[in-house]
């Protein structure tokens, strides 16, 4: 007899812990996290903490101010991600070269914070050593059978995103810079054929060369995510409701943004004044013309969720309420706070997805202010929606609490995805820092932590252990909370163009008290297998 089972008064709906953990926060000698034995190893600590779900950001190529959900692409990997110490294992690149590259990144970060992505130092030098290792490759696919085969068979699967964007990087790189809708030739920015047929001729190896650096990132990813499966993780991915301006996705398909006649963007994308800035958050992506892909069937945003389902398990879409209404601003506007709200594809867009793709396993970013329209349209999808308990506390006022505020873990449901905080949040001691010190007295009294010598670590992990304790679905807290860390660990600031912003990195994975500590609430809480 299983008691559990058979007994109603036990809780059978699954319930989840996660930790969240973007790729290039992984500690490594490369002065960037990649896909090598480091993220092996981080997958190990949260199967040993009992943990099952690693969450990620957005995987592009990253273009100006670094951000992962501005990418180079909605389709290609970011090379950076590579691990130099596989191509080596592949005869791709030698020894020398890879204490060449240590050299190069860690006498420059001597003089500076190692624990952070310094993208022009690791893109001077990591880039060119993967460009090697690409030459290389080409060089022996004529003598490789199996590897002929099987990099010709990836082209030809990935050729409807992978041939334009190997184009456009190409591009960027005689151009140096992604502005192609200002600073290219004419003839390329508007596609012409015969100016692209003139390019691919001339620069065909370079663009061969970006097309193997994909490869290397696929066959990387498949074999890290096997690992992570194989140790009973899933992976959720990120995507980001729109796509980049300075992005190959805009300028091979440029019909389905709203343009002039000229074929110049006429609005952008943001959020009106919010919680994180009162001038509103100007994102710039050019927005869709969602009546041009409805009658194309929304066959480009079939093939992007396609594409990221095949390297995750589940997948966070970023402002879903941008399907219900999104935030529409002239293009000459130099902030978000005078704009529109117009009409997004709803349900439609979703139920095309469903009918190509079957069940998608989503989690909604619902988080600002909710119209009954969202709402409506997130419920009717079943997808699970976010809370943040950080927010929870945004409204206390003269020193007391709204104990009915939706974000705080007691009135947590089901199927919700909680969060101490997330990627664009303070860490939770940086938040609690701020706090003044009848806000620290309410916060310390709701999460239990009493006494009078109550450190930020203490609210840090009570704070853990309410979410952990919540009825949400999803319990999932960044990597830095876990480890207590301060302001100085924020991975980013909304509507700043920081230089910090995105660029966190462990010191070293985590040790065995940590991991101990871990499980024993992942399953006090009964959120591990």
């Amino acid at each position: 007899m299983d008691i559990k089972k058979d007994n109603p008064m036990y809780e059978n709906r699954p319930r989840y812990a996660g930790v969240l953990l973007h790729i290039t926060s992984l500690p490594g000698p490369y002065g960037i996290g990649d896909l090598g034995n480091e993220a092996k190893q981080f997958a190990d600590f949260l199967s040993n903490a009992g943990v099952g779900l690693w969450q990620v950001l957005p995987l592009g190529p990253i273009g100006y101010g670094n951000s992962p959900y501005a990418a180079r692409s909605s389709y290609a990997g970011n090379e950076l991600f590579i691990s130099p110490d596989k191509l080596v294992l592949e005869g791709l690149i030698d020894e020398t070269d890879i204490i060449k590259l240590k050299n190069a990144i860690n006498n420059k970060k001597q003089e500076g914070n190692i624990n952070r992505v310094d993208y022009h130092l690791v893109e001077t030098h990591k880039l060119p050593l993967l460009k090697k290792a690409a030459f290389n490759f080409i060089n022996k696919l004529s003598t490789n059978t199996n590897d002929s085969r099987s990099f010709n068979d990836f082209c030809r699967r990935e050729a409807y995103w992978l041939d334009d964007y190997a184009i456009f990087q190409v591009l960027c790189d005689e151009y140096y810079d992604a502005r192609w809708h200002t600073i290219w030739d004419k003839g390329i920015c508007k596609r012409d054929k015969n100016a692209l047929k003139k390019l691919q001729s001339e620069k065909s190896e370079k663009i061969l060369v970006w097309k193997v650096l994909q490869y290397f990132f696929e066959c990387q990813w498949l074999d890290f995510k096997s690992y992570v499966n194989n140790k009973g993780i899933k992976i959720i991915g990120d995507i980001p409701i729109f796509a980049a301006t300075d992005s190959s996705d805009t300028w091979s398909h440029i019909d389905i943004f709203k343009t002039d006649k000229n074929g110049n963007f006429t609005f952008k994308s943001g959020v009106p004044p919010d919680y994180f800035s009162v001038t509103g958050q100007l994102w710039g992506n050019p927005v869709y013309n969602w009546k041009r892909l409805k009658s194309k069937g929304y066959s480009w945003w079939v093939d992007r969720i396609r594409r990221l389902l095949s390297q995750v398990d589940l997948f966070r879409i970023d402002h879903f309420r941008g399907f219900d209404e999104y935030w529409s601003i002239p293009q000459s506007h130099l902030t978000a706070e005078h704009g529109t709200w117009e009409k997004g594809p709803g349900a439609d867009l979703f139920k095309a997805l469903k009918k190509k793709l079957g069940k998608l396993p989503v989690l909604a970013e619902d988080l600002g202010f909710l119209t009954e329209g969202v709402k409506k349209l997130r419920d009717d999808l079943k997808f699970p929606g976010m809370k943040v308990c950080q927010f929870g506390f945004e409204d206390m006022k003269n020193g007391s609490l709204d104990a009915r505020h939706l974000f705080l873990p007691h009135n947590y449901s089901y199927p919700w995805v909680a969060y101490t905080g997330t990627h664009d949040n303070n860490t939770t001691v940086g938040w609690y820092n701020s706090l003044n010190d009848n806000d620290k007295q309410v916060v310390a009294l709701y999460l239990n932590c009493t006494g009078h010598n109550i450190q930020p670590k203490d609210i840090s992990w009570a704070m853990i252990r309410a979410v952990l304790s919540s009825h949400a679905q999803y319990a999932i807290f960044p990597m830095q909370d876990l480890l207590c860390l301060g302001e100085e660990a924020r991975f980013n600031t909304p509507s700043t163009c920081n230089s910090e912003n995105w660029s966190w990195r462990l010191w070293e994975l985590p040790d065995m008290e940590l991991t101990k500590r871990f499980l024993s609430l992942v399953n006090l809480f009964s959120r591990g297998d």
